[in-house]
């Protein structure tokens, strides 16, 4: 089984770090490969950046020409995951819908913790569309922008902090809501007490599960098949 996993940001590094959660998750004969847009904003953070990102991400899985079988989009809380269903004919699983149903599976409430308070909007408008809005607690910030994410220590103590406010509030089990926290649940997980549900592995074993049922994206209304028709994909990107 193949499945290629698409960063939401041009940084190749956190494509790197999400790639090795990918592959640590995934079960014995499945490959990994991850993808980085060529253009876009080198971390995910606000509107702008999302609509940008999901144009990337588009643009990206639009020109690669090798053979997959299933797509996770790692862009916790970003747009694109309902056009590329339309582009693909692979399931797709976004690791922030992906996350919050596994979650469902563990407890009755559960909270997210993200990155900076400005995604808040963002990942409650995609947990909506996903259906399982209603379940979720909280959607707490660390106050760390993606790019801080690096700084090991600073993360976790950070979650951790945050992760009390969510579990205060309600939630039973936890959802690490950004990419670049991928691993952080091995960390956290004994010292809150809670389970922590990390949306890139639990997509990938989604994505296992949908390829392996035979199962993908229903063509019935929402998502069929573009209408043909010339898209310019930007000055030099031809059509299609």
């Amino acid at each position: 089984m193949r499945i290629v996993v698409t960063n939401c940001n041009t940084t190749q590094e956190m494509t790197e770090e999400i790639v090795r959660g990918a592959r640590a998750a995934a079960g014995p004969g499945t490959t990994v490969t991850g993808l980085t847009p060529a253009w876009g904003p080198e971390s995910a953070e606000g509107w702008l950046d999302s609509y940008l990102s999901a144009a990337a991400v588009l643009d990206t899985l639009r020109t690669y020409d090798g053979a997959y079988d299933a797509v996770v989009m790692a862009g916790f809380g970003e747009h694109g995951r309902e056009g590329v269903r339309e582009l693909v004919d692979v399931p797709v699983v976004d690791i922030t819908e992906a996350a919050a149903h596994l979650a469902c599976l563990l407890g009755r409430r559960y909270g997210v913790v993200t990155t900076l308070e400005r995604s808040r909007g963002q990942i409650e408008d995609s947990l909506y569309t996903a259906g399982v809005a209603q379940n979720c607690a909280s959607i707490v910030s660390t106050g760390l922008g993606v790019l801080d994410l690096g700084d090991a220590h600073r993360t976790e103590e950070a979650f951790v902090a945050a992760a009390e406010r969510a579990r205060d509030a309600g939630a039973e089990v936890l959802v690490l809501g950004c990419a670049g926290m991928t691993g952080l649940q091995r960390v956290v997980g004994d010292k809150l007490g809670l389970p922590v549900v990390d949306g890139v592995a639990a997509a990938v074993k989604l994505a296992e599960s949908l390829v392996s049922l035979g199962l993908t994206t229903s063509r019935a209304g929402s998502y069929a098949k573009p209408l043909p028709k010339r898209r310019s994909w930007g000055l030099t990107g031809g059509g299609t």
